[in-house]
């Protein structure tokens, strides 16, 4: 069988394959708290002109991961795209991805590296879900601007 390359083929042949009450960690820790991996997957979400990137630390409070990620896309189109660089740059450097769901419908694409999950969601199912009220125990790293690029500007409005 063909090897998959695309976090789309991944998802449809898977055999084959910000609120107040979130503590924070200071953008001045992040190189040491943050592996090259997630930097990597967070410059490749700015690249898609991905808003919104939130990164969780989890690693206190649940066994199953140590960090999310957490990022937003204006439209279907933008949402695949952006999870489509997140899984080529990975893939790139040696990562590759235990599990995609929800490429095809792309309202919220999981892709899960083990250690940290990269959630990809359109706007209204970011704010459905708000996974950051949900895990509002966990440590919200304070991402720097330099690793954002343009996404720096473009936070949530909402309260």
């Amino acid at each position: 069988m063909k090897h998959n390359s695309t976090a789309k083929e991944q998802s449809l042949n898977p055999a084959s394959a910000a609120h107040s009450e979130i503590k924070s960690i200071p953008s001045a820790e992040v190189k040491d708290e943050l592996d090259e991996r997630i930097v990597t997957a967070l410059r490749a979400a700015t690249d898609k002109k991905a808003l919104d990137l939130v990164a969780l630390d989890l690693r206190e409070i649940a066994t199953f991961t140590d960090y999310f990620l957490i990022i937003s896309g204006t439209n279907d189109r933008q949402v695949q795209a952006i999870s489509d660089a997140v899984f080529e740059e990975l893939k790139n450097v040696g990562t590759k991805a235990a599990r995609i769901e929800g490429y095809k419908n792309a309202e919220w694409i999981l892709l899960d590296y083990g250690d940290f999950i990269v959630h990809v969601f359109g706007e209204k199912a970011r704010k459905f879900y708000d996974l950051e009220r949900l895990w509002r125990e966990s440590k919200r790293i304070e991402l720097p601007s330099a690793l954002l690029g343009e996404a720096a500007s473009s936070l949530r409005t909402e309260s």
